[in-house]
């Protein structure tokens, strides 16, 4: 058997999770740059903003929250960490060659699949429908749809006067709505049989990137499509 230290395996975690999101990051920047490209819309993510232990409680988080990168060290959350880092880097580039880039931080995503594999944020609402645990916390759920998405994407790179950060979320969702819609729509799937209350539920604000038009679709919709994707898939057989 082998003993890895803490530092050890901290090192590991950085040269897997974090150096690639940010070297990669880095070079996608620098050959923008070569490239005179006008405009790089870059895709972060809700872990590199919600992950702040200072923002004022009850408060939705916005674009002016970055997640804090000694508490995330602290609590092991490498891949809070590695988004907060790329982004950040993404800014810093930014200021040294005016590259103009805009980052969209989208919450949790799904929606209709484009592959046949499922991915992380999938696997959340897939456990909902094949009943993994017959009891969950009935925590809110920030999502997004993933066509929602890359309308905001496609926004951030037509719209000129965007710039900084944008949270593209739609409204929260409680885990027990979440499940009654999908056991509206789909009957027949086995689901959690009960819930637990949490408190700390995370809020974010599409504001600033709805006051330019982004919209986001019914909830109800997003569910519906998921399920048929996956259904397409073979996920649910």
């Amino acid at each position: 058997m082998i003993i890895y230290s803490d530092d050890v395996f901290v090192a590991a975690l950085q040269a897997e999770i974090i150096a690639p999101a940010v070297t990669g990051t880095l070079n996608v920047l620098k050959a923008c740059h070569e490239a005179k490209v006008k405009r790089v819309v870059m895709v972060s993510s809700g872990a590199a903003v919600v992950a702040n232990p200072h923002w004022p409680k009850g408060k939705a988080f916005d674009e002016e929250s970055w997640s804090d990168e000694d508490y995330c060290r602290k609590n092991g959350d490498w891949y809070y960490l590695s988004k907060t880092l790329a982004e950040r880097e993404a800014f810093s580039y930014a200021a040294k060659t005016a590259l103009d880039i805009v980052t969209i931080c989208p919450s949790l995503v799904i929606g209709p699949l484009m592959q046949s594999t499922v991915n992380t944020s999938s696997k959340v609402l897939l456990n909902y429908l094949k009943g993994e645990h017959d009891t969950v916390e009935n925590k809110s759920r920030d999502i997004v749809d993933v066509r929602d998405v890359a309308d905001a994407i496609l926004l951030a790179y037509e719209n000129p006067e965007m710039s900084g950060r944008y949270i593209c979320n739609a409204p929260a969702i409680k885990v027990c709505d979440m499940v009654n819609i999908l056991k509206t729509l789909y009957p027949t799937y086995t689901y959690p049989k009960s819930f637990t209350e949490v408190e700390g539920n995370l809020v974010y604000s599409s504001e600033k990137l709805q006051k330019l038009g982004w919209t986001f679709r019914p909830v109800e919709k997003t569910l519906g499509d998921s399920v048929e994707s996956y259904r397409a898939s073979g996920l649910l057989n």
